[in-house]
């Protein structure tokens, strides 16, 4: 049986080693990119969400479709044209997906596409769960488009594809994205908690987020949404203090007050200050088991050198 996976958005830091781990476990994997010259370890297929156009080979040659396109949330202020194309690059791909799986020439038998636990807003210290209902969007543009990223995949299950949508949480690895970012100050003897502190973050370490991805392709049994989050939150001030731990720093400093955040970053500023304290149950319940359940576990697996 083929075991062809086709991801958007490949090449940003889910989707490089997810094709990493994909490849070592006996999948094929083909990108579908803006730029298919990008990425030279892969085939890759060219589509463009923007104006509508896609390689016709490209949905053909998948049994499995993991969309992960979407420009990033925390590249550069908020501005009106900056919060149009985080929405548009997410909308127009999935449209795009839906219009070529609405013909009968394929063979995909399941599709994963990402979303974000943002969708839940400022949650405070709630525990949500998966039926926990989306933030108001009026206030609130993370939950905004996390909730219009889910509604534009409704359509492909509706064609009758098995869909799982993943709501991701703070994706930990020393490549990219947050920690890297979180760990310079400390690193510097300068680490700080952000705002109170005490808003929760719901974290995941990057290698169980793709075995997760990996359980939800193969096991017919995953449809709907989960919570991609490992399942021990924690608020901001312990987060910064066993990143402190790890790296053997001291925390000096006190709080970056969330005015001065707010001056800094704009509207951008809720990722950092907005509290999802996210439960990990349904997965759990579902038998999937993370190699990095705890914080401490994770950090050490990026910084502690045997």
């Amino acid at each position: 049986m083929s075991r062809k996976v086709l991801i958007t958005g490949g090449t940003g830091l889910i989707g490089t080693r997810l094709a990493e781990m994909l490849i070592d476990s006996g999948f094929e994997v083909a990108l579908l990119s803006r730029e298919p010259g990008k990425s030279s370890h892969y085939r890759s297929f060219r589509w463009d969400p923007a104006a509508g156009t896609i390689d016709e080979a490209a949905v053909p040659y998948a049994d499995y479709i993991i969309n992960l396109a979407g420009s990033s949330v925390s590249d550069g202020k908020w501005t009106d044209e900056r919060k149009r194309e985080i929405m548009t690059s997410r909308l127009g791909g999935l449209a795009l997906l839906h219009r070529e799986l609405s013909t009968h020439g394929h063979h995909v038998r399941a599709f994963i596409s990402a979303s974000a636990i943002g969708v839940y807003g400022d949650a405070g210290d709630t525990l949500v769960t998966e039926e926990t209902p989306p933030g108001l969007p009026t206030h609130d543009f993370l939950a905004d488009v996390a909730h219009q990223w889910e509604l534009a995949a409704e359509p492909i299950a509706a064609l009758g594809i098995r869909t799982v949508i993943p709501r991701i949480g703070i994706v930990l690895s020393s490549e990219g994205g947050a920690l890297p970012q979180m760990a310079r100050p400390v690193k510097l003897g300068a680490g700080a908690a952000l705002g109170s502190g005490k808003q929760y973050m719901s974290w995941v370490h990057l290698d169980d987020l793709c075995r997760l991805f990996m359980a939800m392709l193969e096991d017919e049994s995953w449809r709907g949404t989960y919570n991609a989050v490992a399942p021990n939150p924690v608020t901001n001030q312990e987060f910064t203090e066993v990143l402190a731990q790890v790296l053997h720093r001291p925390l000096l400093l006190p709080k970056v007050p969330a005015f001065g955040l707010k001056l800094a970053l704009g509207e951008m500023s809720d990722i950092v200050l907005a509290s999802q304290r996210v439960s990990a149950q349904k997965v759990l319940a579902h038998g999937f088991r993370f190699e990095y359940p705890t914080l401490q576990e994770a950090l050490e697996s990026f910084y502690v050198t045997e």
